[in-house]
Formats: structure tokens, sequence, C-alpha cells
């Protein structure tokens, strides 16, 4: 696996080979949290709040769609009045009915979950609102439950939707309620992907640049993302899950205090200090094949900090992992969230991890768009 660092600092080669624009479609994500900020307002969303409080709020998604309901539930956080589930599989829970709000979100608009849930949540009279592109089935059964219906953009590939199908999901919330200043946070959040576009963007030399710097750090390793919070938690699900389509490379994800207290196994281990026990032993050995240490692929620890809403436990926690880390020989590095509000510290960090990515699957080479899907082997490969 060979990074070709020379192709970062070049502009006309990124460019080049960026077959699908990511690169673009990235920069433009604060257009989009503004954009979709309209769109749901001008869909009625406001309408779902005519009935009051629901009890509670199911979003139904799937990939980048499910990622977006687990922003919901980040940035309303635990103080919120109203529990918000993520549901991944078809139909729903039995105890979804009508006193529940069901958002479905689909960046196809044909997700064979996702159009199940719907048609479940359209049967029991449940309030409903969806999110996907015109013309699909999910939009038709929008239109069969007189449902508000916020029309996704279809220029962009849906690895570059996350802002368009959560937005609305926040418009929702705060709607009903849950979500106070949200015209106030949104634009916040907007100005904070603005200003990581411009440090990001492809002129910007990679020891200017941190997401050619990330890219470079991510290059040969394994990463393991921890988050401090349930918000930081999300911004490494959406980390290894853009590594994963953008760049196919592989990353694990976990939290402080759970599962990263299970995981920190891993910093002795194969891909850390080194098989079995006496792993500083092995460090200090003088003896031992020090090219064959090189080559080997090693863990490198990615915390994610986010003091606003730390427990002070928590950071300790994730103080000790860091030395721990390092006192194996394993490579740490620290990001912070940062802004007022939870939305704005999340798009803080995202906007960074989601050129990372990009900048790191064109310098390996990747071509997203030759990606697997599932969804398009027949049913007879084996």
């Amino acid at each position: 696996m060979n990074l070709d660092e020379s192709l970062l600092d070049d502009a006309g080669r990124l460019e080049a080979a960026d077959a699908l624009s990511l690169l673009p479609h990235t920069a433009s994500a604060a257009r989009q949290v503004r954009e979709s900020w309209r769109l749901a307002q001008e869909a009625g969303v406001a309408a779902l709040s005519a009935d009051g409080r629901p009890r509670a709020i199911v979003v139904t998604g799937v990939g980048a769609s499910g990622l977006a309901a687990d922003v919901l539930d980040a940035v309303v956080g635990t103080a919120a009045p109203v529990p918000v589930i993520t549901h991944r599989r078809h139909g729903l829970p039995g105890w979804v009915g009508v006193a529940d709000v069901v958002l479905g979100v689909s960046a196809s608009g044909t997700s064979a979950e996702t159009c199940s849930a719907v048609e479940e949540a359209l049967r029991r009279g449940c309030r409903l609102a969806v999110v996907s592109p015109p013309d699909t089935p999910l939009a038709h059964l929008a239109g069969l439950a007189r449902a508000p219906f916020v029309a996704l953009p279809t220029a962009r590939p849906a690895q570059a939707d996350l802002w368009s199908l959560a937005v609305p999901l926040l418009a929702v919330a705060a709607s009903l309620g849950l979500l106070r200043d949200g015209g106030a946070s949104v634009e916040a959040a907007a100005v904070r992907l603005e200003e990581t576009a411009i440090r990001c963007r492809p002129a910007s030399e990679s020891f200017v640049n941190p997401a050619k710097t990330l890219a470079l750090e991510l290059a040969g390793s394994l990463p393991l993302w921890w988050g401090t919070t349930r918000l930081a938690e999300v911004a490494a699900l959406r980390a290894a899950a853009m590594l994963a389509v953008n760049a196919w490379y592989p990353a694990l994800v976990g939290a402080l205090p759970h599962p990263a207290y299970e995981q920190a196994a891993l910093l002795g281990g194969a891909f850390g200090a080194g098989a079995g026990g006496g792993a500083d032993d092995d460090l200090d050995d003088f003896f031992r094949d020090r090219v064959d240490d090189e080559a080997r692929t090693r863990l490198r620890l990615l915390v994610l900090r986010d003091g606003a809403g730390e427990h002070p436990d928590v950071g300790q926690a994730a103080e000790r992992a860091a030395a721990l880390a390092q006192q194996r020989g394993i490579g740490v590095t620290e990001f912070r969230l940062d802004g007022a509000t939870p939305l704005e510290r999340l798009a803080s960090i995202v906007g960074l991890i989601d050129f990372a990515a990009v900048y790191l699957g064109l310098g390996l080479g990747v071509d997203p768009a030759a990606a697997p899907r599932l969804r398009r082997l027949d049913s007879t490969t084996r």
C-alpha cells in the first residue's frame, strides 16, 4: 500500500484523479447545510408539531442515512425530553404507533429497509416525514401519506450527502422543541464548514493543510478512533465510513468509556506493541528484527475530545489512553471538537475527516465509483 505523497501537493493531478468530484462536493458542505435547512422549512416539517410533542422520534435509514439519524440523536443530546431511536431494519418495532413521529431517510430513495419501515408507519397512522430524492419509491410513499417531503438533490454521490440528510431531521427536532436556536446553530455549523473548506482546499500544501496531514498520518496504519462523548463517537463513526467508501481503508471505532476499556487490549496485540504478553519488553529488545517491525501494520490511536460535553473521568481516561499508546510506540493524534453548540462542534471535525478520507483515497489511487456494493451483487454470487 503506497501513498503517492507528491499527488497530494499537486492540485491539477488531484482534480484529474477525483473522478467523482468528491473534493468539490466536500467543499460545498456549508451550502448543503443552509440549503437543506431552507428546503425543510419549505417542505412544512413544522406541521409535525401540530399534535404536540410525540412520545418518541424514530428515524429509519441505513448507511449514510442511518448516520444522519445518529447525528440527530447526538445533537439533541441526552437531555432531550423525547428519545430519538435509530432504526436500520425492515418494518418497525412493535411499540411504535400513533403517538410517535417516524422520519424516513434515504440517499437513494429505494432502500428496501426504509421503504418497509415507512409503509408500516403509514399503516399504523404515525406522524411521518420523508427525506429522499424525488421520483423514487420513498417519495411516492410520502405522497400517499401526504407527509412533509424534503427532496434531496440528485447530483451528489451518497457519501457527500450527510448534511442534506441530517439537517432536515434537525429542522424537525427544532419544530418539536428539541433543538433550541436551531437556525443560529445551523448557520454556525455552516460557517465552521466554510472555514474548514478553506484550510483543506486542494491548493493548500500538506504541511499547512490539516486534512492532507491527517491522510499522511493514516496511511499504512490501522486507525482506531475513540470519541469521548456521544457527539465525538458519531464523528468517529463518520470517519470509519468515509475511509471505507472513499479510500477502501479499514478502521476501528470505539468510544470512552465503552467499548474503549476492552479495546485498550489492542494496544498490546498484533497491531499494537506486539503479540502476546511482554509488549514493553519487545519494544526494548535490541535483537528484534527491526525491518520486520517497521513493515508491520500498526495501530494509530485517534482520540476525538469534546470538552463541552465530556465527563471529567472520561477526559482523564483519554489522557491515560494516549500516554499508554505512546509508551507502546503507537502513534497518537488528538482532535478537539470546537464550537458553541453541539452541531457546530460536530461540523468542526466532520469537515476535516471528510477531506482527509478523500485525500487518502486519491493518494492511494482508489476509484470510489468502482467500490463493491452489496445491493449490486447477484444472488448467485458466492
